[in-house]
């Protein structure tokens, strides 16, 4: 005999599966869910089912969208001069919190790892060097995550940027090698910020 019912296994085993959920939270939230209301779970369905419908990548940028346009791309009081590259959109919604940059972004949906057999064809590079190709950009901010990968996506983009005549700087981290901007408190992202260096010689 199994420990739960199989309609409480299944969900159980769904929240399971998400990241950062381990066992025992994945069995708090499915009593949760199931000793709730039924309006309450219906609109927790309807949520999910929602977000998965209406969201999507914005055809400019690829931040998370439900219109044409992201929010921040058709924005017109943001500084179109200035491109901050991100890993995720998540690292978009941080950025966004300091409140003290103004300028446009880009998500490349991820980070150079050979290991796992992601190469620059794989990540949207192609539409970046696009973006700047009619030289309206003055300058790029790479703010990939301290990480292995993140650093080596961080040089590359500047060996290849560097060659368009664009300023690439990277942001002063304050916060430890192997840690995620997705976590990063205000403070430390404004200091970051306004420490970014120059990835090439200048």
């Amino acid at each position: 005999m199994t420990e739960y019912i199989a309609p409480m296994q299944r969900l159980i085993d769904q929240f399971r599966a998400l990241p950062g959920i381990g066992g025992k939270t994945a069995v708090r939230l499915a009593f949760s869910v199931v000793g709730g209301s039924d309006a309450a779970a219906q609109e927790f369905a309807d949520a999910i089912l929602s977000a998965k419908r209406d969201i999507h990548t914005c055809p400019v940028c690829f931040n998370f969208s439900d219109g044409e346009l992201c929010p921040i791309c058709s924005d017109p009081k943001r500084d179109r001069r200035v491109i901050c590259v991100v890993e995720d959109a998540r690292a978009v919604l941080s950025m966004e919190r300091v409140r003290d940059y103004h300028g446009l972004y880009h998500v490349l949906g991820g980070v150079l790892s050979p290991m796992n057999g992601i190469g620059p064809e794989d990540l949207h590079i192609r539409e970046l060097l696009e973006r700047l190709s009619d030289g309206s950009v003055e300058e790029v901010i790479v703010a990939t995550n301290p990480t292995v990968e993140g650093e080596t996506t961080a040089v590359y983009l500047a060996k290849i940027l560097g060659r368009l005549g664009v300023r690439v700087s990277r942001l002063a981290y304050g916060i430890p090698v192997g840690g995620d901007l997705e976590y990063a408190d205000e403070v430390t992202l404004h200091r970051a910020l306004e420490g970014r260096r120059s990835l090439l010689n200048e």
